[in-house]
């Protein structure tokens, strides 16, 4: 139990019944930023405040994945029904993430949908541009500038040959983004705001939600220990919605975001035991040691390829 009464056991919180107002604050405080970028505000402020929102809308899907801000999941996901980033259906992030916070598969270059990692099979028998490309994007400044491009291709093909292969919920996943994306694009071409300039400010909003995740999971023996803590209370945790302390919210997937700090700082060297030191102070030293040098190699380094 925390200061605040909450009971966190196996991450479910035992007053779910409790109105989550910050989020709902969040949101409105998202939606309000969106429209004064497309209605209001000058090009150039424009697409300056539209990448910190699309980060903003992003976080806040993942909140609402993990069933925040209410018991109603439909009524959750209706809160960011627009597709905001034109390119991410929700129902196909929602299915992905959940496989992914199945720990003992995180960085598993074939079972985890977020990893970076390859098998080191495929690295082989890659050809030199794709992995000059894929070494570029390795590096902090790479995943800036053309992840956001690079990673929805790579996702795109893998969902394509899922629907070759009769995957049903995929393509469904993907039917059911076409109202949400109509409905942004309506919106956008009705706002001042050219076309080009809402575009620019997703690629910078899908760029900034690379600095959260380019360091957030390591090869490791131990699934445990694969898991990052970036000690941040800067205004990126705010943006991230505190998923910088991402061991904590790995753990605990169904305490909502503004109560992870308090349950990290209650008990700091468990967390930092249980992922093996996996720290850093601030996402100043991220950028400080990794802006132009890889962290992992792409290739993953533990990876026994199957068969």
């Amino acid at each position: 139990m925390n200061g605040s009464g909450r009971v966190w056991g196996g991450g479910v919180r035992s007053d779910r019944t409790a109105f989550e107002w910050p989020t709902l604050v969040l949101v409105a405080v998202c939606y309000l930023g969106l429209f004064a970028a497309l209605w209001v505000l000058p090009t150039l402020l424009a697409i300056i405040i539209l990448g910190p929102l699309v980060a903003l809308h992003a976080s806040l899907t993942h909140e609402i994945v993990h069933g925040h801000p209410f018991s109603n999941q439909t009524l959750n996901a209706a809160l960011v029904f627009p597709a905001v980033t034109l390119v991410v259906p929700f129902a196909r992030f929602r299915d992905t993430h959940l496989v992914h916070h199945n720990d003992e598969r995180l960085t598993d270059p074939f079972d985890d949908p977020e990893t970076n990692y390859i098998d080191p099979a495929v690295w082989g028998v890659m050809g030199q541009p794709l992995r000059a490309i894929l070494r570029f994007n390795n590096l902090l400044v790479g995943r800036l500038l053309i992840g956001p491009v690079l990673g929805q291709i790579m996702w795109m093909l893998g969902d394509v040959r899922a629907c070759l292969r009769g995957d049903r919920g995929v393509l469904m996943g993907w039917v059911a983004h076409i109202p949400a994306v109509v409905l942004m694009l309506v919106v956008i071409w009705a706002a001042p705001l050219p076309f080009w300039a809402y575009g620019l400010g997703v690629y910078f909003g899908l760029s900034f939600l690379r600095i959260r995740t380019f360091l957030e999971h390591r090869a490791h023996e131990l699934a445990r220990a694969r898991t990052v803590i970036v000690e941040d209370r800067g205004p990126l945790a705010l943006l991230f919605l505190n998923n910088n302390l991402h061991v904590v919210h790995h753990m605990h997937p169904r305490v909502p975001w503004y109560d992870l700090p308090a349950l990290y700082a209650s008990n700091r060297d468990h967390y930092l035991r249980r992922n093996d030191g996996y720290r850093f102070a601030s996402y100043a030293e991220v950028f400080r040691r990794y802006f132009w040098r890889a962290k992992d190699p792409v290739a993953h380094p533990l990876w026994r390829s199957k068969g």
